[in-house]
């Protein structure tokens, strides 16, 4: 049975422990009501731009795209979206076994490749097979618009080249501050053989001309659903730690309660063998007649 001066250490450990994961919840909230109202803001372009986009792109007479060109999926690459840090629950541990599977699955029939973005998946994907094309591990939350700018750069590359059939993204997509939803999508080739104009709409006029600004459009969009993509991350991302060290602080507590009640146990038990102590004490007195 442990000692009364081993619980009360363990009892002031447990509480610094509370103290942190306290203070851990307190800067995830700050920065979940920042995410958040950054996605929020932003949904209504994100959910309706892809559609307009793909669907201006397509006039008639136009030579199609090159990044609505579907090819037969020999290579591809898969961008694997995660945290830099830990201490959010399951949501590295849950976004990498998706991404495994999904990766595994492709494999079978083509050529993969991965592009890890955080810590936790650069680490993940280095003890793994799968060759990696690039990797950013540090500060992913602070360099969203550099990250986008690149990752554009490199796929526009890759894909106009032919050295990549499809591009694909994994990611954790914020629907609740329970928990958020794996979502794995394709980034290119862009849209569908559904994406189109409605009859009701007039056809625009292009000025300068309709190639230039479709390909600027179209670049554009790429860009921004990555974007997109890292800020559902981010937003996903503080909210499940900010649960997480709440469910951590609950649990504190509770120990703490347990640890206090079993200290109050032990030291009763140990006044109690003391009284007993002395009444024996003064009843062998007694008998001696002292």
């Amino acid at each position: 049975m442990p000692t009364l001066i081993d619980l009360r250490r363990r009892i002031q450990s447990v509480r610094n422990s509370q103290q942190v994961t306290q203070a851990m919840k307190t800067v995830a909230t700050a920065r979940f009501k920042k995410a958040h109202r950054l996605v929020v803001e932003c949904r209504p372009f994100w959910h309706v731009f892809p559609e307009l986009a793909l669907a201006l792109s397509q006039p008639p007479g136009l030579a199609r795209h090159p990044f609505l060109e579907i090819r037969p999926e020999k290579k591809i690459e898969v961008i694997v979206i995660t945290s830099d840090k830990g201490l959010c629950g399951a949501f590295n541990s849950n976004l990498l076994a998706t991404a495994g599977a999904f990766l595994e699955q492709k494999q079978a029939a083509a050529t993969v490749a991965v592009i890890p973005v955080g810590r936790k998946a650069s680490a993940h994907f280095r003890r793994l097979k799968y060759p990696v094309v690039k990797s950013y591990a540090e500060g992913v939350n602070k360099r969203i618009e550099e990250i986008s700018q690149d990752l554009k750069r490199h796929l526009e590359y890759q894909f106009l080249l032919q050295q990549v059939d499809a591009v694909y993204v994994v990611y954790n997509e914020f629907r609740s501050i329970l928990a958020p939803r794996i979502t794995i999508t394709r980034l290119l080739p862009l849209g569908g053989e559904e994406a189109a104009l409605s009859p009701d709409y007039l056809q625009p006029d292009w000025e300068p001309e309709a190639s230039r600004i479709i390909d600027y459009l179209l670049r554009f969009y790429l860009k921004y659903q990555l974007q997109h993509y890292l800020l559902e991350s981010q937003a996903a991302e503080q909210a499940s730690r900010m649960m997480a060290m709440e469910n951590a602080t609950k649990n504190a507590e509770e120990l703490i309660s347990d640890l206090v009640l079993l200290l109050n146990k032990i030291r009763q038990a140990s006044i109690t063998r003391e009284l007993l102590e002395i009444q024996t004490a003064v009843e062998a007195l007694k008998q001696q007649g002292v």
